[in-house]
């Protein structure tokens, strides 16, 4: 058997997991295969430990934790696919427990609010191979390849996400639907420096002038509330269209 170091400690190993911190000497670069026939199945039937540690992660330092993750430090980590699902799952049952229905929190956008209530899933999943490709290209001095991209971005969707349990939460507070909006805006913003921030620490570890770096960060901030703005709009067209 040929000998290795571990990616998770820098360990020299040549058995088939670490000594040291128990992780797998097969740990290997992202790509296609591993990320649908492996983490895609295995994050949807097995729950391995680490859930509390990984949102911890993703809100003191996110964006150089899920580099490190990416790069091969995986043991301490939830799996990608398994967190988000858990955070929809918080998130659906927050909404049943509310005081307000999102159709009275955005009452001019009924039909989005529906389809957004009914396909939750569905929709948070929509954008982000969309991401994943503007990541890709604009990062792309980092050699990062596209699946790993995509990984990074189901990352970023589970902290998102996690903002969107603060909004429900104030709905099951209170019925002010004034006070929800505010609180709803407030994540909103909240969200996008968290965007910028995840981004900034991620890459910042691939010799990024730290003008340049912030430039692109910027603009893929931009990228990002361009896009999600502009697929809201299409999921109400077509909600007022069918589901009104």
């Amino acid at each position: 058997m040929s000998t290795g170091q571990c990616l998770n400690c820098d360990r020299i190993v040549s058995e088939n997991y670490c000594p040291n911190c128990g992780q797998e000497t097969s740990t290997h670069r992202y790509s296609l295969k591993h990320f649908f026939v492996h983490d895609f199945i295995h994050g949807i039937f097995h729950f391995d430990k680490g859930f509390f540690y990984t949102i911890k992660e993703l809100f003191t330092r996110p964006g150089h934790s899920v580099r490190e993750f990416i790069n091969g430090k995986r043991t301490k980590h939830f799996n990608y696919f398994a967190t988000v699902i858990i955070l929809l799952t918080l998130n659906y049952f927050l909404a049943k427990w509310s005081k307000v229905d999102l159709t009275e929190v955005f009452n001019s956008a009924s039909g989005l609010s529906k389809v957004i209530k009914d396909y939750s899933k569905i929709t948070s999943f929509i954008v982000i191979p969309i991401y994943a490709l503007f990541s890709y290209i604009i990062f792309r001095k980092s050699k990062q390849n596209y699946t790993e991209n995509l990984v990074l971005n189901i990352f970023l969707l589970a902290g998102i996400i996690t903002f969107r349990l603060f909004i429900y939460c104030s709905m099951i507070l209170t019925n002010d639907v004034e006070v929800i909006q505010i609180t709803n805006l407030i994540m909103t913003i909240l969200v996008y420096i968290y965007i910028a921030v995840f981004f900034y620490q991620y890459f910042s570890a691939y010799n990024y002038n730290k003008i340049n770096l912030l430039i692109k960060v910027f603009l893929i901030a931009a990228l990002f509330l361009i896009t999600k703005q502009g697929i809201n709009n299409l999921i109400n067209e077509i909600g007022m269209r069918y589901m009104h």
